[in-house]
Protein backbone atom coordinates (compact mmCIF):
# COMPACT_ATOMS: atom_id res chain seq x y z
CA UNK A 1 0.00 0.00 0.00
CA UNK A 2 1.38 3.42 -0.98
CA UNK A 3 1.92 6.26 1.49
CA UNK A 4 -0.98 8.17 -0.05
CA UNK A 5 -3.23 5.14 0.34
CA UNK A 6 -2.28 4.72 4.02
CA UNK A 7 -2.94 8.40 4.72
CA UNK A 8 -6.21 8.24 2.83
CA UNK A 9 -7.29 5.13 4.77
CA UNK A 10 -6.43 6.76 8.10
CA UNK A 11 -8.35 9.91 7.26
CA UNK A 12 -11.40 7.97 6.16
CA UNK A 13 -11.24 5.82 9.30
CA UNK A 14 -11.13 8.90 11.54
CA UNK A 15 -14.06 10.49 9.76
CA UNK A 16 -16.02 7.23 9.80
CA UNK A 17 -15.37 6.86 13.53
CA UNK A 18 -16.80 10.31 14.17
CA UNK A 19 -19.81 9.50 12.01
CA UNK A 20 -20.47 6.37 14.09
CA UNK A 21 -20.04 8.33 17.30
CA UNK A 22 -22.47 10.95 16.08
CA UNK A 23 -25.10 8.29 15.79
CA UNK A 24 -24.37 6.28 18.94
CA UNK A 25 -22.71 8.58 21.49
CA UNK A 26 -24.54 10.64 24.04
CA UNK A 27 -25.10 14.34 23.46
CA UNK A 28 -21.90 16.28 24.00
CA UNK A 29 -22.47 19.99 24.59
CA UNK A 30 -20.01 22.86 24.53
CA UNK A 31 -20.38 23.18 28.32
CA UNK A 32 -19.42 19.50 28.67
CA UNK A 33 -16.32 20.01 26.55
CA UNK A 34 -15.27 23.10 28.51
CA UNK A 35 -15.79 21.33 31.84
CA UNK A 36 -13.66 18.37 30.71
CA UNK A 37 -10.96 20.69 29.37
CA UNK A 38 -10.81 22.35 32.78
CA UNK A 39 -10.85 19.01 34.58
CA UNK A 40 -8.23 17.26 32.42
CA UNK A 41 -5.72 20.04 31.77
CA UNK A 42 -2.15 19.23 32.70
CA UNK A 43 -1.20 22.87 32.10
CA UNK A 44 -3.63 23.97 34.80
CA UNK A 45 -2.14 21.39 37.19
CA UNK A 46 1.33 22.72 36.41
CA UNK A 47 0.36 26.31 37.19
CA UNK A 48 -1.53 25.29 40.33
CA UNK A 49 1.73 23.80 41.57
CA UNK A 50 3.47 27.08 40.71
CA UNK A 51 0.87 28.88 42.82
CA UNK A 52 1.41 26.52 45.75
CA UNK A 53 5.14 27.26 45.53
CA UNK A 54 4.34 30.99 45.74
CA UNK A 55 2.13 30.26 48.78
CA UNK A 56 5.12 28.68 50.49
CA UNK A 57 7.14 31.88 49.99
CA UNK A 58 4.69 33.57 52.39
CA UNK A 59 5.34 30.85 54.97
CA UNK A 60 9.11 31.17 54.47
CA UNK A 61 8.98 34.94 54.98
CA UNK A 62 6.66 34.56 57.98
CA UNK A 63 9.09 32.15 59.64
CA UNK A 64 11.68 34.93 59.86
CA UNK A 65 9.50 36.63 62.48
CA UNK A 66 9.87 33.68 64.83
CA UNK A 67 12.70 32.39 67.03
CA UNK A 68 15.30 30.02 65.63
CA UNK A 69 16.14 27.15 67.97
CA UNK A 70 19.10 24.83 67.39
CA UNK A 71 20.61 22.01 69.39
CA UNK A 72 24.24 20.94 69.35
CA UNK A 73 25.91 17.80 70.71
CA UNK A 74 29.60 16.97 70.88
CA UNK A 75 31.57 14.04 72.26
CA UNK A 76 35.34 14.41 72.51
CA UNK A 77 38.02 11.82 73.40
CA UNK A 78 41.34 13.32 74.46
CA UNK A 79 44.47 11.25 74.95
CA UNK A 80 48.23 11.69 75.08
CA UNK A 81 51.33 11.41 77.21
CA UNK A 82 53.88 13.84 78.60
CA UNK A 83 57.32 13.59 80.23
CA UNK A 84 58.46 15.69 83.18
CA UNK A 85 61.82 15.06 84.93
CA UNK A 86 62.07 11.67 83.29
CA UNK A 87 58.61 10.70 84.44
CA UNK A 88 56.20 9.77 81.66
CA UNK A 89 52.54 10.45 82.25
CA UNK A 90 49.63 9.27 80.16
CA UNK A 91 46.27 11.07 80.10
CA UNK A 92 42.87 10.14 78.72
CA UNK A 93 39.63 12.10 78.91
CA UNK A 94 36.15 11.77 77.40
CA UNK A 95 33.75 14.71 77.56
CA UNK A 96 30.23 15.20 76.26
CA UNK A 97 28.74 18.62 75.56
CA UNK A 98 25.08 19.29 74.84
CA UNK A 99 23.85 22.79 74.08
CA UNK A 100 20.58 24.48 73.15
CA UNK A 101 20.75 27.81 71.33
CA UNK A 102 17.89 30.19 70.59
CA UNK A 103 17.87 33.44 68.61
CA UNK A 104 14.97 35.76 67.99
CA UNK A 105 15.19 38.87 65.86
CA UNK A 106 12.32 40.96 67.21
CA UNK A 107 13.20 44.19 65.42
CA UNK A 108 14.82 44.68 62.02
CA UNK A 109 13.37 47.97 60.86
CA UNK A 110 10.40 46.27 59.18
CA UNK A 111 12.47 44.29 56.67
CA UNK A 112 10.86 40.95 57.46
CA UNK A 113 7.38 42.43 57.42
CA UNK A 114 8.06 43.92 53.98
CA UNK A 115 9.24 40.49 52.78
CA UNK A 116 5.98 38.94 54.01
CA UNK A 117 3.88 41.59 52.26
CA UNK A 118 5.87 41.19 49.02
CA UNK A 119 5.30 37.43 49.12
CA UNK A 120 1.56 37.97 49.63
CA UNK A 121 1.33 40.34 46.66
CA UNK A 122 3.25 37.80 44.57
CA UNK A 123 0.71 35.14 45.53
CA UNK A 124 -2.14 37.38 44.37
CA UNK A 125 -0.34 38.02 41.07
CA UNK A 126 0.25 34.29 40.58
CA UNK A 127 -3.44 33.60 41.14
CA UNK A 128 -4.26 35.98 38.31
CA UNK A 129 -1.70 34.23 36.10
CA UNK A 130 -3.55 30.98 36.83
CA UNK A 131 -6.80 32.60 35.65
CA UNK A 132 -5.06 33.64 32.42
CA UNK A 133 -4.04 30.02 31.86
CA UNK A 134 -7.62 28.93 32.58
CA UNK A 135 -8.91 31.35 29.93
CA UNK A 136 -6.43 30.04 27.38
CA UNK A 137 -7.43 26.42 28.11
CA UNK A 138 -11.14 27.17 27.71
CA UNK A 139 -10.65 29.22 24.54
CA UNK A 140 -8.69 26.40 22.91
CA UNK A 141 -11.47 24.00 23.87
CA UNK A 142 -14.08 26.30 22.31
CA UNK A 143 -12.11 26.47 19.07
CA UNK A 144 -11.62 22.70 19.01
CA UNK A 145 -15.34 22.10 19.62
CA UNK A 146 -16.39 24.47 16.84
CA UNK A 147 -13.80 23.07 14.42
CA UNK A 148 -15.02 19.49 14.90
CA UNK A 149 -18.63 20.55 14.42
CA UNK A 150 -17.96 22.69 11.35
CA UNK A 151 -15.65 20.20 9.64
CA UNK A 152 -18.08 17.37 10.32
CA UNK A 153 -20.87 19.38 8.66
CA UNK A 154 -18.61 20.22 5.73
CA UNK A 155 -17.77 16.52 5.29
CA UNK A 156 -21.48 15.72 5.16
CA UNK A 157 -21.97 18.54 2.67
CA UNK A 158 -19.13 17.26 0.48
CA UNK A 159 -20.50 13.73 0.56
CA UNK A 160 -23.93 14.94 -0.45
CA UNK A 161 -22.33 16.95 -3.24
CA UNK A 162 -20.69 13.79 -4.57
CA UNK A 163 -24.07 12.07 -4.64
CA UNK A 164 -25.64 14.97 -6.52
CA UNK A 165 -22.80 15.22 -9.06
CA UNK A 166 -22.90 11.45 -9.52
CA UNK A 167 -26.56 11.83 -10.47
CA UNK A 168 -25.64 14.69 -12.80
CA UNK A 169 -22.99 12.48 -14.41
CA UNK A 170 -25.45 9.63 -14.83
CA UNK A 171 -27.98 11.99 -16.40
CA UNK A 172 -25.31 13.43 -18.72
CA UNK A 173 -24.36 9.94 -19.87
CA UNK A 174 -28.01 9.07 -20.50
CA UNK A 175 -28.51 12.25 -22.49
CA UNK A 176 -25.29 11.56 -24.40
CA UNK A 177 -26.61 8.14 -25.36
CA UNK A 178 -29.68 9.70 -26.93
CA UNK A 179 -27.66 12.50 -28.54
CA UNK A 180 -28.95 15.42 -26.45
CA UNK A 181 -25.48 16.41 -25.20
CA UNK A 182 -21.91 15.92 -26.34
CA UNK A 183 -19.06 13.95 -24.84
CA UNK A 184 -17.73 17.27 -23.54
CA UNK A 185 -20.68 17.55 -21.17
CA UNK A 186 -19.93 14.09 -19.82
CA UNK A 187 -16.26 14.95 -19.36
CA UNK A 188 -17.18 18.14 -17.50
CA UNK A 189 -19.34 16.17 -15.09
CA UNK A 190 -16.56 13.62 -14.62
CA UNK A 191 -14.04 16.39 -13.87
CA UNK A 192 -16.39 18.02 -11.39
CA UNK A 193 -16.96 14.66 -9.66
CA UNK A 194 -13.19 14.15 -9.35
CA UNK A 195 -12.88 17.66 -7.88
CA UNK A 196 -15.69 16.91 -5.42
CA UNK A 197 -13.90 13.75 -4.28
CA UNK A 198 -10.71 15.72 -3.78
CA UNK A 199 -12.58 18.30 -1.73
CA UNK A 200 -14.10 15.51 0.35
CA UNK A 201 -10.66 14.06 1.07
CA UNK A 202 -9.48 17.51 2.18
CA UNK A 203 -12.53 17.96 4.40
CA UNK A 204 -12.04 14.52 5.96
CA UNK A 205 -8.41 15.37 6.62
CA UNK A 206 -9.41 18.64 8.28
CA UNK A 207 -11.92 16.73 10.39
CA UNK A 208 -9.32 14.18 11.47
CA UNK A 209 -6.97 16.98 12.52
CA UNK A 210 -9.78 18.75 14.40
CA UNK A 211 -10.55 15.52 16.28
CA UNK A 212 -6.92 15.24 17.39
CA UNK A 213 -6.98 18.87 18.54
CA UNK A 214 -10.15 18.12 20.48
CA UNK A 215 -8.47 15.16 22.18
CA UNK A 216 -5.47 17.30 23.11
CA UNK A 217 -7.41 20.28 24.45
CA UNK A 218 -10.41 18.55 26.04
CA UNK A 219 -8.72 15.35 27.17
CA UNK A 220 -11.04 12.90 25.40
CA UNK A 221 -12.58 12.09 22.04
CA UNK A 222 -15.60 14.11 20.87
CA UNK A 223 -19.06 12.59 21.10
CA UNK A 224 -22.22 13.71 19.36
CA UNK A 225 -21.55 17.45 19.47
CA UNK A 226 -24.75 19.42 19.96
CA UNK A 227 -25.26 22.98 18.72
CA UNK A 228 -23.74 25.56 21.07
CA UNK A 229 -26.05 27.82 23.11
CA UNK A 230 -27.34 31.13 21.83
CA UNK A 231 -24.87 33.96 22.21
CA UNK A 232 -25.42 37.31 23.86
CA UNK A 233 -22.97 40.19 23.64
CA UNK A 234 -21.34 40.72 27.05
CA UNK A 235 -21.26 44.51 26.56
CA UNK A 236 -23.40 47.02 24.70
CA UNK A 237 -20.45 48.87 23.21
CA UNK A 238 -16.75 48.48 22.71
CA UNK A 239 -16.09 51.16 25.35
CA UNK A 240 -18.19 49.24 27.88
CA UNK A 241 -16.28 46.06 27.02
CA UNK A 242 -12.96 47.83 27.54
CA UNK A 243 -14.15 49.19 30.89
CA UNK A 244 -14.94 45.65 32.06
CA UNK A 245 -11.53 44.43 30.89
CA UNK A 246 -9.72 47.23 32.74
CA UNK A 247 -11.37 46.08 35.96
CA UNK A 248 -11.35 42.34 35.51
CA UNK A 249 -8.73 41.08 33.06
CA UNK A 250 -6.28 38.82 34.91
CA UNK A 251 -3.24 40.13 33.04
CA UNK A 252 -3.91 43.67 34.26
CA UNK A 253 -4.69 42.56 37.79
CA UNK A 254 -1.55 40.43 37.93
CA UNK A 255 0.67 43.37 36.99
CA UNK A 256 -1.16 45.59 39.48
CA UNK A 257 -0.18 43.22 42.27
CA UNK A 258 3.36 43.10 40.91
CA UNK A 259 3.51 46.91 41.01
CA UNK A 260 2.48 46.84 44.67
CA UNK A 261 5.18 44.25 45.36
CA UNK A 262 7.73 46.47 43.59
CA UNK A 263 6.69 49.46 45.73
CA UNK A 264 7.26 47.33 48.82
CA UNK A 265 10.61 46.29 47.37
CA UNK A 266 11.76 49.92 47.46
CA UNK A 267 10.79 50.19 51.14
CA UNK A 268 12.61 46.92 51.83
CA UNK A 269 15.78 48.20 50.18
CA UNK A 270 15.63 51.46 52.14
CA UNK A 271 15.21 49.58 55.41
CA UNK A 272 18.52 47.77 54.92
CA UNK A 273 20.37 50.25 57.19
CA UNK A 274 17.84 50.02 60.02
CA UNK A 275 19.24 48.52 63.24
CA UNK A 276 18.53 44.90 64.09
CA UNK A 277 17.76 43.87 67.66
CA UNK A 278 17.89 40.21 68.59
CA UNK A 279 17.52 38.18 71.75
CA UNK A 280 20.03 35.34 72.16
CA UNK A 281 19.95 32.50 74.67
CA UNK A 282 22.07 29.43 75.32
CA UNK A 283 21.90 26.44 77.67
CA UNK A 284 24.81 23.98 77.81
CA UNK A 285 26.01 20.94 79.73
CA UNK A 286 29.55 19.51 79.64
CA UNK A 287 30.24 16.27 81.49
CA UNK A 288 33.54 14.44 81.99
CA UNK A 289 33.00 10.65 81.86
CA UNK A 290 36.33 9.86 83.55
CA UNK A 291 35.88 11.70 86.84
CA UNK A 292 32.25 12.77 87.01
CA UNK A 293 33.04 16.47 86.74
CA UNK A 294 30.54 18.59 84.86
CA UNK A 295 29.78 22.15 83.90
CA UNK A 296 26.26 23.45 83.57
CA UNK A 297 25.34 26.93 82.57
CA UNK A 298 23.68 29.25 80.18
CA UNK A 299 23.51 32.79 78.90
CA UNK A 300 20.99 35.29 77.68
CA UNK A 301 21.57 38.61 76.03
CA UNK A 302 20.31 41.27 73.69
CA UNK A 303 22.33 42.19 70.62
CA UNK A 304 21.87 45.15 68.33
CA UNK A 305 23.66 46.56 65.30
CA UNK A 306 23.27 47.77 61.74
CA UNK A 307 25.22 48.05 58.51
CA UNK A 308 26.57 51.55 57.94
CA UNK A 309 28.64 50.98 54.82
CA UNK A 310 28.95 48.05 52.44
CA UNK A 311 31.00 49.40 49.58
CA UNK A 312 28.05 51.26 48.04
CA UNK A 313 25.94 48.09 47.76
CA UNK A 314 23.09 49.37 49.94
CA UNK A 315 22.45 52.44 47.78
CA UNK A 316 22.82 50.36 44.61
CA UNK A 317 20.15 47.96 45.86
CA UNK A 318 17.84 50.87 46.58
CA UNK A 319 18.35 52.37 43.13
CA UNK A 320 17.79 48.95 41.57
CA UNK A 321 14.50 48.53 43.48
CA UNK A 322 13.35 51.97 42.27
CA UNK A 323 14.18 51.05 38.67
CA UNK A 324 12.31 47.75 38.99
CA UNK A 325 9.30 49.61 40.40
CA UNK A 326 9.33 52.06 37.49
CA UNK A 327 9.63 49.15 35.04
CA UNK A 328 6.58 47.47 36.55
CA UNK A 329 4.58 50.69 36.33
CA UNK A 330 5.51 50.96 32.67
CA UNK A 331 4.53 47.31 32.17
CA UNK A 332 1.14 48.03 33.71
CA UNK A 333 0.48 50.86 31.25
CA UNK A 334 1.56 48.69 28.33
CA UNK A 335 -0.57 45.77 29.51
CA UNK A 336 -3.60 48.04 29.76
CA UNK A 337 -3.02 49.27 26.21
CA UNK A 338 -2.64 45.72 24.88
CA UNK A 339 -5.77 44.51 26.66
CA UNK A 340 -7.77 47.49 25.36
CA UNK A 341 -6.50 46.81 21.85
CA UNK A 342 -7.40 43.13 22.11
CA UNK A 343 -10.90 43.97 23.32
CA UNK A 344 -11.44 46.41 20.45
CA UNK A 345 -10.15 43.88 17.94
CA UNK A 346 -12.26 41.06 19.38
CA UNK A 347 -15.38 43.26 19.44
CA UNK A 348 -14.85 44.20 15.79
CA UNK A 349 -14.35 40.55 14.85
CA UNK A 350 -17.67 39.63 16.43
CA UNK A 351 -19.39 42.34 14.39
CA UNK A 352 -17.59 41.23 11.23
CA UNK A 353 -18.57 37.59 11.86
CA UNK A 354 -22.20 38.57 12.41
CA UNK A 355 -22.26 40.64 9.21
CA UNK A 356 -20.57 37.83 7.27
CA UNK A 357 -23.16 35.34 8.51
CA UNK A 358 -26.03 37.58 7.42
CA UNK A 359 -24.41 38.10 4.02
CA UNK A 360 -23.80 34.41 3.42
CA UNK A 361 -27.42 33.64 4.30
CA UNK A 362 -28.46 36.02 1.54
CA UNK A 363 -25.91 34.37 -0.76
CA UNK A 364 -27.36 30.92 -0.05
CA UNK A 365 -30.90 32.08 -0.79
CA UNK A 366 -29.84 33.65 -4.08
CA UNK A 367 -27.61 30.70 -5.07
CA UNK A 368 -30.42 28.23 -4.36
CA UNK A 369 -32.85 30.18 -6.56
CA UNK A 370 -30.22 30.43 -9.29
CA UNK A 371 -29.41 26.73 -9.15
CA UNK A 372 -33.05 25.71 -9.42
CA UNK A 373 -33.57 28.09 -12.33
CA UNK A 374 -30.48 26.93 -14.21
CA UNK A 375 -31.42 23.30 -13.71
CA UNK A 376 -34.95 23.90 -15.07
CA UNK A 377 -33.57 25.84 -18.02
CA UNK A 378 -31.13 23.01 -18.72
CA UNK A 379 -34.00 20.56 -19.06
CA UNK A 380 -35.42 22.84 -21.74
CA UNK A 381 -32.09 23.03 -23.55
CA UNK A 382 -31.45 26.68 -22.67
CA UNK A 383 -28.53 25.88 -20.36
CA UNK A 384 -25.52 23.59 -20.66
CA UNK A 385 -24.28 20.96 -18.27
CA UNK A 386 -21.45 23.31 -17.32
CA UNK A 387 -23.98 25.97 -16.33
CA UNK A 388 -25.73 23.51 -14.04
CA UNK A 389 -22.48 22.35 -12.48
CA UNK A 390 -21.31 25.91 -11.89
CA UNK A 391 -24.60 26.92 -10.29
CA UNK A 392 -24.49 23.87 -8.07
CA UNK A 393 -20.89 24.65 -7.08
CA UNK A 394 -21.88 28.22 -6.21
CA UNK A 395 -24.62 26.90 -3.92
CA UNK A 396 -22.24 24.39 -2.34
CA UNK A 397 -19.58 27.04 -1.73
CA UNK A 398 -22.17 29.31 -0.13
CA UNK A 399 -23.36 26.52 2.16
CA UNK A 400 -19.78 25.69 3.17
CA UNK A 401 -19.12 29.39 3.79
CA UNK A 402 -22.20 29.48 6.00
CA UNK A 403 -20.84 26.64 8.15
CA UNK A 404 -17.48 28.38 8.50
CA UNK A 405 -19.09 31.76 9.18
CA UNK A 406 -21.25 30.34 11.97
CA UNK A 407 -18.20 28.69 13.53
CA UNK A 408 -16.20 31.91 13.26
CA UNK A 409 -18.99 33.84 14.96
CA UNK A 410 -18.87 31.59 18.02
CA UNK A 411 -15.08 31.69 18.09
CA UNK A 412 -15.12 35.48 17.90
CA UNK A 413 -17.69 35.70 20.68
CA UNK A 414 -15.66 33.56 23.07
CA UNK A 415 -12.47 35.40 22.07
CA UNK A 416 -14.22 38.60 23.16
CA UNK A 417 -15.07 37.01 26.51
CA UNK A 418 -11.40 36.07 26.94
CA UNK A 419 -10.25 39.57 25.98
CA UNK A 420 -12.57 41.00 28.65
CA UNK A 421 -11.39 38.51 31.27
CA UNK A 422 -14.75 36.71 31.43
CA UNK A 423 -13.86 33.31 29.93
CA UNK A 424 -13.61 31.44 33.23
CA UNK A 425 -15.37 28.48 34.80
CA UNK A 426 -16.98 30.80 37.32
CA UNK A 427 -18.27 33.31 34.75
CA UNK A 428 -19.53 30.55 32.44
CA UNK A 429 -21.16 28.75 35.37
CA UNK A 430 -19.80 25.38 34.27
CA UNK A 431 -20.83 22.27 36.17
CA UNK A 432 -17.36 21.23 37.34
CA UNK A 433 -15.64 21.38 40.76
CA UNK A 434 -13.52 24.53 40.82
CA UNK A 435 -10.00 24.68 42.17
CA UNK A 436 -9.86 26.86 45.28
CA UNK A 437 -6.61 28.86 45.19
CA UNK A 438 -7.04 29.98 48.80
CA UNK A 439 -7.37 26.53 50.38
CA UNK A 440 -3.67 25.63 50.28
CA UNK A 441 -2.65 29.19 51.10
CA UNK A 442 -4.75 29.20 54.26
CA UNK A 443 -3.00 26.02 55.40
CA UNK A 444 0.54 27.31 54.93
CA UNK A 445 0.38 31.10 55.35
CA UNK A 446 1.19 30.90 59.10
CA UNK A 447 4.11 28.49 58.52
CA UNK A 448 2.76 25.67 60.71
CA UNK A 449 5.17 23.22 62.29
CA UNK A 450 5.16 19.54 61.40
CA UNK A 451 3.81 18.53 64.81
CA UNK A 452 0.92 20.99 64.90
CA UNK A 453 -2.65 20.07 64.00
CA UNK A 454 -2.50 22.31 60.94
CA UNK A 455 0.82 20.77 59.93
CA UNK A 456 -0.61 17.25 60.08
CA UNK A 457 -3.59 18.37 58.01
CA UNK A 458 -1.18 19.83 55.47
CA UNK A 459 0.66 16.50 55.26
CA UNK A 460 -2.59 14.78 54.34
CA UNK A 461 -3.25 17.38 51.64
CA UNK A 462 0.22 16.84 50.18
CA UNK A 463 -0.31 13.09 50.17
CA UNK A 464 -3.60 13.48 48.28
CA UNK A 465 -1.91 15.76 45.74
CA UNK A 466 0.81 13.19 45.20
CA UNK A 467 -1.75 10.48 44.45
CA UNK A 468 -3.45 12.44 41.71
Amino acid sequence: MSLYSRIRTGVLAGAAALTMMAGAAQADSLADALADAYRNSGLLEQNRAVLRAADEDVAIAMSNLRPVVRWLADITREFGDSQTSGLVRQSERTTVTVALNAEWVFWDGGRTRYQVDIAKETVLATRQALISVEQAILQRAVNAFMDVRSFYEIVQLRRNNIRVISEELRAARDRFEVGEVTRTDVALAQARLAEARSNLAQAEGDLAIAIEDFRAYVGRAPGNLTPPPAMRMPARSVDAAKAVAMRQHPDIRAVQFEVTAADLGVLLARAATAPEVSLNGRLNLTEDFDNGNYVRGGSIGVETGSTLYQGGQLMARTRKAIAQRDAKRGELLETQRIVAQNVGTAYARVQVAQAALRAVDEQIRAARVAFRGVREEATLGARTTLDVLNAEQDLLDAQASRITAASNEYKAYYALLAAMGLLTVDQLNLNVPQYDPTAYYNLVKDAPSAISKQGRQLERVLESLGKQ
